[in-house]
């Protein structure tokens, strides 16, 4: 099939950037979204011209990297599907499609369609870790966990940070992936001894790097492409609470 891409092209941060339109010809209905941005890229090299900038790094569904904005919708049409497995079938011969990236202040471009999501690694690092010995790996039994507990934090821990939540909240919340780091860690009995300076350290971290407020609107929960869920973010406003009014009391 043939299709329509309108691509956003941006040299840098600090220069000002344009849609550009190319012809994405004999594309197979098997490809992945990423493919067949490689095979654009290689018609683009052969003619001598500058390929297009994507990030891209496992294409299993499990890195976070293909962060792309599709015909504004982030990762594509499919419900909890990355870019990378996203595969042409679900587009027809003749389609337009556009392809932007993230637009979000604390998202910057670097190119293209890549853009700096550090901000994330900040707000992890603020406070995202245990710091109980866990040895080797224990007996299973040792450490009793109730299951919803651990199906709860295993579930949140599947965050990717690939920051489709925030492409695709009108405020350009981080909360959802803050809230994901947060419930994983503290559902977790390792997790308990940090559990009030994680919540207050992560949350002003997250509003440090400029992420918008919450508004409940649930945007956030519809484009992620692990099914993170607005239940974490409720958790994480009962901890922040009850860190904030420990904290006071000391």
């Amino acid at each position: 099939m043939n299709l329509t891409l309108r691509i956003w092209r941006q040299k840098n941060a600090n220069t000002p950037g344009e849609f550009v339109t190319y012809e994405a010809k004999d594309v197979s209905p098997d490809m992945s979204f990423l493919e067949m941005l490689d095979v654009v890229n290689e018609e683009l090299m052969r003619r001598g011209e500058e390929p297009i900038a994507f990030d891209n790094d496992c294409r299993e569904g499990i890195c976070g990297m293909c962060s792309l904005m599709i015909n504004g919708v982030p990762h594509g049409p499919l419900p909890q599907t990355a870019t990378c497995q996203l595969h042409m079938r679900v587009y027809k011969d003749g389609d337009a499609i556009t392809i932007e990236p993230w637009r979000a202040a604390p998202f910057p471009v670097i190119k293209d369609l890549i853009v700096d999501r550090s901000a994330f690694d900040r707000i992890i690092q603020s406070g995202g870790y245990v710091s109980v010995s866990t040895g080797g790996a224990p007996d299973g039994n040792t450490l009793p966990i109730p299951k919803d507990d651990a199906d709860r934090a295993f579930d949140a821990a599947a965050c990717i940070g690939c920051g489709a939540c925030v492409a695709a909240c009108k405020n350009a919340s981080a909360v959802l992936f803050t809230s994901a780091k947060i419930s994983h860690l503290a559902l977790m009995p390792q997790g308990k001894v940090e559990q009030d300076r994680r919540v207050l350290k992560m949350v002003a971290q997250m509003d440090e790097e400029g992420f918008g407020a919450c508004t409940n609107i649930g945007s956030c929960e519809a484009a992620c492409p692990k099914g993170i869920t607005l239940d974490n973010i409720a958790r994480m406003n009962r901890l922040y609470l009850k860190a904030s009014v420990k904290s006071g009391l000391e």
